[in-house]
């Protein structure tokens, strides 16, 4: 059975791309939030100190330094009861010849089989047209990333690393976007923890949008009496962010290993709504939890989503999760959103597959 959301669906799923009146773009990056691995799920999110994979390009990129071997991994991931589609995909390579690691990560989210219904209305009978599926057709929105990480380790303790990022955004034919920045980050381990620092969009991300008017038919003429008008193309920016965690293993004994990690996420954008905030800025904590045996299976927990809602007052959502290490196959899954103010959104569910292709140095 095929999934079909009316095009004015858009408007509440992608806010991103509703063409706002300001030129910030307000929560302009939140379709890379779910972020990249099942195991940060399960965790709550709290991966900018302990990512030491190829993920390590999205959570924290100094965190590939560590990496000894090429890995490649793929992710799935559902929000909304399967209404949003999420895929990531990432290979990293440590460099022979340079000590370093190299890293390229694609994401994509995106809402497909979107119900274009502006020509299939009869204005004079002010009823849909006959054979009505004839003037239906369908599209696409999408949210896509292209991340080219590098990290390198400067000694035992520091390692630091960049990312050059392209965003594109795709409102089926009648809109485009296209933006870039850059994320920098460092990883610094001590006997007492290890503590990470990103910064997200260091040089403010530009995004410019283009409309094709054209697509809209006679939109305008339609809705008249509702005072609808066509958007327009601008350029929208993306202030930074910070992400700053801190993790630490605890050893129980020769077959189990304990992990606690936590992260907080300090943003600029004046999100008074539901967040912790101070002033313009607000914070996003992230809370997790690991245990693991023989470095062959691992359960796992976490808390996210801190919020203050003027009804239900303060919440946090959940999260779990389980690992699986076989051979050079590592699997993950998370599970999200079945408890807090979240919950209503429906289930979220993610399913990474890792594959350690061999160890070069």
């Amino acid at each position: 059975m095929r999934k079909s959301i009316p095009a004015l669906a858009l408007l509440f799923l992608f806010p991103v791309m509703a063409w706002g009146q300001s030129s910030q773009a307000k929560y302009g990056s939140d379709f890379l939030s779910t972020g990249g691995g099942a195991r940060a799920l399960g965790m709550g999110g709290a991966h900018a100190a302990l990512a030491n994979d190829v993920t390590a390009a999205y959570w924290n990129v100094a965190g590939l330094a560590d990496m000894q071997q090429p890995q490649i991994m793929y992710m799935h991931s559902e929000r909304f009861s399967g209404i949003v589609g999420y895929d990531y995909g990432a290979a990293a390579m440590p460099l022979k010849n340079q000590d370093g690691v190299l890293a390229i990560s694609f994401f994509r989210q995106g809402v497909d089989n979107i119900a274009n219904t502006l020509n299939a209305w009869d204005r004079e009978r002010d009823q849909p047209k006959g054979n009505v599926e004839d003037y239906i057709t369908r599209f696409s929105a999408a949210d896509m990333a292209v991340f080219v990480s590098y990290a390198t380790q400067r000694n035992e303790q520091l390692s630091y690393g960049a990312s050059a990022k392209i965003i594109h955004h795709k409102l089926g034919p009648f809109a485009q976007a296209w933006g870039y920045s850059l994320d920098v980050g460092a990883k610094y381990k001590t006997e007492i923890a290890d503590f990470g620092v990103s910064v997200r969009d260091l040089t403010t991300m530009q995004k410019m949008w283009d409309v094709d008017q054209a697509e809209f038919g006679d939109y305008e003429s339609q809705f008249d009496s509702l005072g609808a008008t066509l958007p327009t193309g601008q350029n929208e920016y993306v202030l930074p962010s910070l992400k700053l965690g801190a993790s630490r293993p605890f050893v129980i004994s020769e077959d189990f290993l304990v992990t606690a990690a936590a992260d907080v996420d300090v943003l600029f954008e004046n999100r008074q709504a539901y967040y912790i905030n101070l002033g313009r800025m607000s914070f996003e904590p992230h809370v997790g939890g690991e245990v693991s045996y023989k470095d062959v299976i691992a359960l796992r927990a976490g808390l996210t989503d801190f919020i203050t809602d003027p009804v239900s007052g303060f919440s946090v959502s959940p999260t779990l999760g389980v690992g699986l290490k076989l051979s050079s196959f590592v699997l993950d899954y998370g599970f999200a959103s079945f408890a807090g103010a979240s919950s209503d959104l429906g289930f979220t569910h993610r399913i990474s597959l890792r594959f350690d292709i061999g160890r070069l140095r």
